[in-house]
C-alpha cells in the first residue's frame, strides 16, 4: 500500500483502516443442539408432550421481560409485517422525531427466518423426538444510540434457543471516541472525508480491537432478556460470542472528489480487466502455483463482478463466501474486506481445548479469540489490493517506455576498465634520463564495454520473463535466482548436478539482463532482487499492450 500511497501523494490526505461492519452472534451453546435442550428440558422437569406449552410460555415471558424497559421510556414498539421495511432507516427517523440523543430509540417486532425446536412424534417409532430445523419465529430488535457503539442494534430470537444477534458500525464507535478525545472531523454517513489528526485517529481505531467484548456483549443481552437468570435458573448458561460477519474497511482520504473523480475510472477498468482468479487468490493470501495456475487443491469458487450504484461503481472479488470491494464514497476511495468463511485463513494458535498445548498453523475460528488475526488478515488483503493497482493511470506514452529497452543497455555486472595510465621506460645504459610514453588513443579508450541485448517484449520468451518478475507474491520480498527458476522452468528438479547449474547460470544471465535495462535492482547484502517502481510501470504497460487486440489499440490510440 505504500507503493499506492506514494504514487498518487500529490492528491492523497491520508489513509485510516479498521471495521466498518460487525455482525456478531450470541449463542447458548448448552442449548444449540437436540442433546442440549433434552438435558435443559430434564433439569426443568418438563416432558416432552409439554414442551409446546412451555416454550409459549417461556417466550410470552422474555418478551414481556424485554419490552418493560421501552414501555417504562415511552419508547416507540412497532411491529413490522413485510421484510421489505428497512429497520435502520425507521429506527431513524424515529430518533430524528422524538429527538433521542442516547439510550434505546425504539422496539421493532418483525418474524425472521431462523433455526429453532419442535418436538414431533416419529412416524416410524410413535414416539417424540427433537427436530432442530429452520423456522420463522418473532424477533426483536432493540435500536439504541450506545454509550460506547454509537448507533447500533441488538435482537433476540424470542423462542428456543434465543440467539442473540448484535450488528454495530466501526465509524459509527470511531466518532464516540473522537467526540470524547475531542478531534474535529467531517463526516458523511458511515465515512470520514476529513480528519484533524489521522494518526490519532487510527490509533483510536487500533483501541477497538482491544475493547472488553465480553463485558459489552454481556450487558446488551442483559438488556434484551432481562429474565435470562430466571428462565435459567435450573441449568444456567451463558451466551458464546462469535463473529458471523466482519467487515474492515481502508479508506484512502483524497483531497478533493475531483481528483478522485479522475483516478476512479482507471482504477476500476483495471482491476476489471486485468485481475484473475490467480490475482484474487493472491490478495487473500492463498498460494497458487509456481506457473500461476489455480491449484488442484482450492475448491471455492473465484469470481469478480462488477454493479452500478448510486454513487458510482463497485467492484467486487468473490472468495468463496468472502469477498473483497472497492468503490468511492465522495472523496474517499473505499477498499474494504469481507470475512464470512474465517476457517479458509490460518492462525497461529494451540489446538482447541489444550491451551497449553503446542502452537500452529491452524483454520481460523468464528469466536472472539480470532478477532485480531480477522484484522490483520483484512488488512493484508486491503493492501495487497490497493498495491496491485499502482500500475494504473500512467500517462506516459508507451514509446518512452518501451525504446529504451529496445537498445542494448550496459552490462551492471561489468566494471569500467580504468584508462591505462603513462609508461615510464627504464633508463638506459649511457644514464639518459627515463622517458614517459604516452598511450595511444585505442589504449586510452581501453576495451569496449560490454553490453546486454536489446528486449523484445512482444516476443514469447522476454514476455514470460516480465511476466515472471512481476507476479505479486515478489512485490514486497523480491525474488531470488531459485524463485525464478521454479517459476520458468517449473517444480520438476534438475535429475543431475550439470543441469542445475545450467538452469542457475541461465536465470543469472536473465537476471543481469533486466538489471541493466533498469527494471530490478538488487538488494544490497542478500541474493534478492526488487523490480524498480519505473520498471513496474514498464513492464505493466508493455504486457497490457502485447494482450491487447489491434481493434481496442486503433479506437483508443489519442
Amino acid at each position: 500500500m505504500h507503493a499506492f500511497l506514494t504514487k498518487f501523494a500529490a492528491v492523497v490526505r491520508g489513509v485510516v483502516s479498521g471495521f466498518d461492519r460487525l455482525f456478531l452472534r450470541g449463542s447458548l451453546r448448552g442449548l444449540s443442539h437436540r442433546k442440549g435442550l433434552k438435558n435443559f428440558l430434564w433439569a426443568n422437569r418438563i416432558p416432552y408432550k409439554d414442551f409446546a406449552d412451555y416454550s409459549q410460555q417461556v417466550t410470552d415471558q422474555l418478551e414481556a421481560a424485554s419490552l418493560q424497559h421501552a414501555q417504562h421510556l415511552g419508547r416507540e414498539v412497532r411491529y413490522l409485517n413485510s421484510a421489505q421495511y428497512c429497520k435502520e432507516d425507521i429506527a431513524r427517523e424515529i430518533a430524528a422525531r422524538d429527538r433521542i440523543k442516547e439510550g434505546l430509540i425504539c422496539v421493532l417486532r418483525s418474524v425472521d427466518p431462523c433455526m429453532s425446536f419442535q418436538i414431533n412424534k416419529s412416524l416410524k417409532t410413535g414416539k417424540l423426538e427433537i427436530h432442530y430445523r429452520p423456522r420463522k419465529c418473532l424477533h426483536l430488535y432493540h435500536y439504541q444510540i450506545h454509550p460506547v457503539f454509537g448507533f447500533m442494534h441488538a435482537r433476540i430470537q424470542t423462542w428456543f434457543p434465543f440467539q442473540v444477534f448484535v450488528c454495530l458500525n466501526g465509524r459509527e464507535w470511531l466518532a464516540r471516541q473522537m467526540d470524547q478525545a475531542k478531534l474535529r472531523y467531517l463526516r458523511r454517513d458511515n465515512t470520514f472525508l476529513w480528519l484533524e489528526d489521522i494518526a490519532q485517529t487510527q490509533a483510536l481505531l487500533d483501541q477497538q480491537l482491544q475493547a472488553n467484548w465480553p463485558s459489552l456483549l454481556d450487558g446488551l443481552t442483559h438488556a434484551l432478556n432481562p429474565a435470562h437468570a430466571e428462565i435459567f435458573a435450573k441449568a444456567p448458561l451463558r451466551y458464546y460470542w462469535s463473529v458471523a460477519e466482519s467487515e474492515w474497511a481502508t479508506d484512502v482520504m483524497f483531497r478533493s472528489h475531483a481528483a478522485l473523480e479522475n483516478i476512479y475510472p482507471h482504477l476500476v477498468r483495471y482491476a476489471l480487466t486485468t485481475f484473475g482468479a490467480v490475482d484474487v487468490l493472491r490478495f487473500f493470501g492463498q498460494r497458487v502455483t509456481l506457473r500461476g495456475k489455480v491449484p488442484l487443491r482450492c475448491r471455492h469458487e473465484v469470481s469478480t463482478n462488477l454493479k452500478e450504484r448510486s454513487g458510482g461503481l463497485r467492484i467486487k472479488h468473490w472468495y468463496s463466501n468472502n469477498s473483497l470491494k472497492m468503490y468511492d464514497k465522495g472523496s474517499v476511495l473505499r477498499t474494504e474486506c469481507m470475512l464470512r468463511e474465517p476457517n479458509l485463513f490460518k492462525v497461529f494458535r494451540p489446538a482447541e481445548g489444550n491451551p497449553e498445548g503446542p502452537q500452529a498453523w491452524r483454520p481460523m475460528r468464528l469466536g472472539l479469540a480470532d478477532l485480531q488475526r480477522r484484522a490483520e488478515v483484512s488488512q493484508a488483503a486491503n493492501e495487497r489490493h490497493l498495491q496491485a493497482l499502482v500500475a494504473v493511470h500512467v500517462t506516459t506514452p508507451l514509446r518512452k517506455l518501451a525504446e529504451p529497452l529496445c537498445r542494448p543497455a550496459p552490462d551492471p555486472s561489468r566494471r569500467p576498465t580504468p584508462p591505462p595510465a603513462a609508461v615510464v621506460a627504464p633508463p638506459s645504459v649511457s644514464g639518459s634520463p627515463a622517458v614517459a610514453t604516452a598511450p595511444t588513443n585505442a589504449e586510452r579508450q581501453g576495451p569496449p564495454p560490454r553490453s546486454v541485448r536489446p528486449l523484445n517484449p512482444l516476443a514469447a520468451d522476454d514476455a514470460t520473463l516480465l511476466t515472471a518478475v512481476s507476479r505479486h507474491e515478489f512485490l514486497i520480498n523480491g525474488l531470488r535466482n531459485r524463485d525464478l527458476r521454479g517459476v520458468l522452468f517449473g517444480k520438476e528438479e534438475p535429475t543431475t548436478a550439470s543441469e542445475r547449474r545450467k538452469r542457475s547460470a541461465a536465470v543469472t544471465r536473465k537476471l543481469r539482463l533486466l538489471r541493466g535495462h533498469g527494471l530490478l535492482d538488487k538488494v544490497p547484502k542478500t541474493h534478492r532482487y526488487i523490480v524498480t517502481a519505473a520498471g513496474r510501470k514498464a513492464i505493466t504497460a508493455l504486457l497490457a499492450a502485447r494482450n491487447t487486440s489491434i481493434e481496442h489499440l486503433i479506437n483508443n490510440a489519442g
